[in-house]
Order: C-alpha cells, then sequence, then structure tokens
C-alpha cells in the first residue's frame, strides 16, 4: 500500500510517497515530474526494504522558498528529510535529475549510502549547447507557465515504442509534468544549467551500484550509461528494452525487476 504523507524541513513541506517495511531506499524523480512518477515501482516494493519518494523541492507537493538553487541543495533536502525521518543510512534511486542529485548526495552524505541506481543520466555538465536550449526554455516558462512544456518535452522524454503504442503513459506523463508550479520549475532549470561535472566524483562511488537506460533513450543514451557504467567500479548495467528516457513508466515491470535485484545487493 502506498501511504501519502508530509512533513516539515527547514520551514519548508516536503510531500513523500512511501510503501513497504526495511531497508530504506530514497526514489528520486526527474524534471519535470513529481513524486508520482515512481508508483508503480511503490506498488511493487522489494521485501524488506522501504521505498520513499519525495516530491523535489517547488515540485507536486513540497514547497519552494527561493529560486536560485542547485543540486547540492536539492542533495541536502534529501539529507534533512531522512534526518526528520530518523534514518540514518538509506540506498539512493535516482532518473534523470534524480541522478545528478544522486552525484550530489555523494558528495555531502557518501557514508550515509548503502547503494546507488543511477536511471537514464549522466554524471557531465551541460554543453554550451545544452545551457543555451536551458535557457530559451527559462524564458519560455517565464513567460507562458508549465503549460508550454508536455507539447516540447514529451517527444524527447518517452520512447518511440511508448509514444506509438503506450497512449496511458503520454497521458500520464502530461498530467505529470502539469501537477507542478512555475517556481519549481524555474529553479530547476537553473539548477539543471549550474550542475557540476561529477564524472570525477565516481571513483569514490564504493556502494553497490547499477546503472539502467531504456535503449530509446534520446536525451542521456545508451552510450552515456556505458560511460557511468565503466567509471564506477564493480557497477551493473540494465538496459531496458523498447523504452526511452522515462524508462521506470514505460516499461515498469521491466524497471522494478531490476530494482529487487539491486535491492538484494544493498549493504545493510
Amino acid at each position: 500500500m502506498i501511504h501519502e504523507r508530509r512533513t516539515s524541513v527547514n520551514r519548508r513541506t516536503v510531500r513523500y510517497l512511501e510503501s513497504g517495511l526495511g531497508r530504506p531506499i530514497v526514489l528520486l524523480h526527474a524534471f519535470p515530474l513529481t513524486a508520482d512518477m515512481w508508483r508503480a515501482q511503490l506498488d511493487a516494493a522489494p521485501r524488506g526494504c522501504r521505498l520513499i519518494a519525495p516530491d523535489l523541492r517547488g515540485f507536486g507537493g513540497s514547497s519552494i522558498d527561493r529560486l536560485e538553487i542547485g543540486m547540492d541543495d536539492y542533495a541536502s533536502d534529501i539529507v534533512k528529510l531522512m534526518d526528520s525521518l530518523l534514518i540514518a543510512t538509506f540506498a539512493v534511486a535516482g532518473l534523470s535529475m534524480g541522478g545528478y542529485i544522486g552525484f550530489g548526495l555523494l558528495r555531502l552524505a557518501r557514508q550515509r549510502i548503502t547503494g546507488f541506481l543511477l536511471a537514464d543520466t549522466r554524471s557531465t555538465a551541460d554543453t554550451d549547447a545544452g545551457r543555451e536550449a536551458r535557457a530559451t526554455m527559462l524564458a519560455d516558462v517565464r513567460r507562458g507557465g508549465v503549460g508550454i512544456l508536455p507539447d516540447r518535452m514529451i517527444p524527447k522524454l518517452l520512447g518511440d515504442t511508448s509514444r506509438r503504442e503506450r497512449p496511458g503513459v503520454v497521458t500520464a506523463t502530461r498530467t505529470l509534468i502539469e501537477a507542478n508550479r512555475r517556481e519549481g520549475v524555474e529553479a530547476a532549470i537553473y539548477a539543471l544549467m549550474r550542475r557540476p561535472d561529477s564524472t570525477s566524483d565516481l571513483s569514490r562511488l564504493d556502494a553497490p551500484t547499477v546503472v539502467v537506460v531504456g535503449d530509446e533513450d534520446e536525451l542521456t543514451p545508451p552510450s552515456d550509461a556505458e560511460a557511468l557504467h565503466r567509471a564506477i567500479r564493480g557497477s551493473r548495467l540494465a538496459v531496458i528494452p523498447r523504452a526511452g528516457h522515462l524508462s521506470n513508466l514505460e516499461a515498469p515491470d521491466a524497471f522494478s525487476t531490476t530494482i529487487h535485484e539491486w535491492a538484494v545487493s544493498l549493504r545493510s
């Protein structure tokens, strides 16, 4: 059963979903979605694991107090949420932007992390062209609001198979994007533009790690996942067929199976 909860962290509201009991695994959502993207995985929590999926600052039901924040601010929010829940150690599963926040957690709280699942993400910073594209998106969101994003982003977020054969996934992705407020999206775009190159941090990653990618992901293609896999000693690579950038939404059963297999390896 999935429970929806709210707590206060630094006088800000944090909404989170959770299911299961046992070793904690934090699920970090993609941009520009919410924690609800993880519902299929929350419904299939591995035995002996407690899944916790927060709305990131400014997304869904979580409040925001300022717009100029960075990936390490999001990471600090997760540490403080775990402190408020009296959780000392936890595993991290992050998809896309959630993976970038995972790298922030590696910098801030490496000794507290029991494992990493890095899905459809990369360790490098934005290129100049990427920052330019985000600056354009930021200006457009300021003018037109969050409603401009679904038509612009869904063709990039979802793979060809999902757009062609899974209309429910397309509708769900649109709904998740539209659930957000402009302030949270603006802050995230700003953070994405400024995120650091985390490649040098990968050598410090000594917890059980799996790198996941949809084979139709065009935003962070399998070549990016292979680079992460090569850089992280002892990691495992899982390629999910017929899925794009939002592989957990597009192929929920295969993604949940990967989480179950990874959960077995987590250190206590």
